[in-house]
């Protein structure tokens, strides 16, 4: 499984490059707000840390606004990811831009007939919402489940990325699935390394270890 941090705060995803464990970054006009930056600037920013994907989303809702929109963003870096909306004029986009070579990362997906459209359109990652499919009332996992199960049906290349993960259960229950890539805020990531028994062990190592009075430098 692929780890993307969605984020744009440059410093969490500096630190997160740097454990060698980051293989893309997701954004969207609500995160570069938060960042309080110029969008091109930080997307280009981002695009030097990482070597993978960066998604950064259209904002135009006709099919005409955003292949000129996309026309700017991909000439940011070669590893740049447009990101489209699940509508008609997203897939539209989305036909057009992969048709060129582009990558395409279709978002705000609730079901698995829209993660088949995003197929047969030939995007390259498809972003189901599992966080907010769950305040809905909904299992966010029994969609990704449906959804690996159509692409594994008839071998579309689409990249299932679970977006709106809240929790590391989460992330775990995305990989017992068998999503390609998911995509969590730092603070989520992080909580992957954590465990208590972790915690103790390298306590207890340390103590015994000064007991003997040794150093290894």
């Amino acid at each position: 499984m692929k780890f993307f941090v969605d984020t744009a705060e440059i410093a969490d995803i500096k630190e997160l490059a740097d454990t060698g464990l980051l293989d893309g970054v997701t954004t969207n006009p609500s995160l570069i707000a938060k960042s309080g930056r110029d969008f091109m600037e930080v997307t280009k920013e981002i695009c030097g840390i990482v070597d993978g994907p960066v998604s950064a989303e259209v904002v135009a809702l006709d099919h005409a606004t955003m292949m000129k929109e996309a026309e700017v963003l991909r000439k940011i870096a070669d590893n740049v990811c447009i990101k489209v909306p699940l509508t008609v004029d997203g897939l539209k986009t989305c036909k057009a831009l992969t048709g060129e070579g582009t990558m395409v990362n279709v978002t705000l997906c609730f079901s698995a007939n829209q993660a088949l459209l995003a197929a047969k359109a030939g995007a390259t990652f498809i972003s189901p919402f599992v966080g907010r499919h769950d305040d809905n009332g909904f299992d966010g996992m029994d969609l990704i489940e449906d959804i690996r199960l159509i692409y594994d049906n008839y071998g579309f290349a689409t990249e299932i990325l679970v977006a709106s993960v809240r929790h590391t259960t989460h992330v775990l229950q995305a990989a017992k699935i068998g999503a390609d890539v998911m995509t969590a805020p730092p603070k989520v990531i992080h909580g992957l390394f954590k465990h208590v028994l972790t915690d103790n062990g390298i306590e207890g190592f340390l103590k015994d270890w000064e007991a003997t009075g040794q150093s290894i430098l």
